[in-house]
């Protein structure tokens, strides 16, 4: 085929760079409708003054295309990435019989893999979904030893908030300002129940060298 300085859009047969007339197509914006297509360059490289093959794709951000070059049959093609600023036209090419482009591109053997919308909608809302629970679980209405409480009986306990109380287990509600007294089971609650998170309440709330001697004391059974 024959190469020309001043290509027709509507034919987009060849492209060259902007420095005509006003009239002129910028050599970027032509390899961008050329993706997909078989293309000959002409290019200033001394080791790849021309290259034939399929335009993979063409990056106004870096300036560069990537051209993709078959070999044989049984092997895959290669991929050369170019300067745009190196090549001084290109030419369109017919497709070769039985190629469709990007098919080409990628090699007889290889194939895309398909991205599966449902499965990413669902990671997605499983991802909101933590947000959400991590998000609930955290009280600005209360200070910062209700929160630790809060976290620290949640780690071992189901727990969650109702206004400025905590419930534990749906079984026992704790009240500001969080304490063993402060604990109230709800109907038909076994005591053993409210018993333990009484416990855990208590040693909780105590100052840390406090909550060292209560501890002791338990451990050795020594009367409080």
């Amino acid at each position: 085929m024959t190469d020309t300085k001043r290509p027709n859009l509507g034919k987009a047969s060849v492209a060259t760079p902007n420095i005509g007339p006003s009239g002129m197509v910028s050599l970027e914006n032509a390899l961008s409708g050329a993706v997909g297509a078989r293309i000959r360059l002409q290019t200033t490289l001394s080791a790849q003054p021309t290259l034939e093959g399929t335009l993979f794709t063409a990056c106004s951000l870096t300036n560069l295309i990537a051209i993709s070059i078959p070999t044989s049959a049984s092997n895959p093609p290669t991929h050369h990435i170019i300067p745009i600023s190196s090549i001084q036209s290109f030419t369109l090419l017919p497709a070769s019989p039985g190629s469709n482009g990007f098919s080409s591109a990628f090699g007889s053997t290889s194939q895309l893999n398909t991205l599966s919308t449902a499965s990413l909608l669902a990671r997605a809302n499983a991802a909101v979904g933590r947000l959400k629970e991590a998000a609930s679980r955290k009280n600005k209405s209360v200070g910062r030893e209700a929160q630790e409480l809060f976290d620290g009986l949640g780690r071992t306990l189901p727990t969650r908030w109702d206004g400025t109380s905590i419930v534990v287990m749906d079984e026992v509600v704790i009240s500001a300002p969080y304490r063993g007294e402060d604990c109230k089971a709800k109907a038909g609650v076994q005591a053993h129940t409210l018993n333990r998170v009484r416990k855990v309440v208590s040693l909780s709330s105590l100052h840390p060298a406090e909550h060292g001697r209560k501890r002791a004391a338990t451990d050795l059974d020594i009367p409080q």
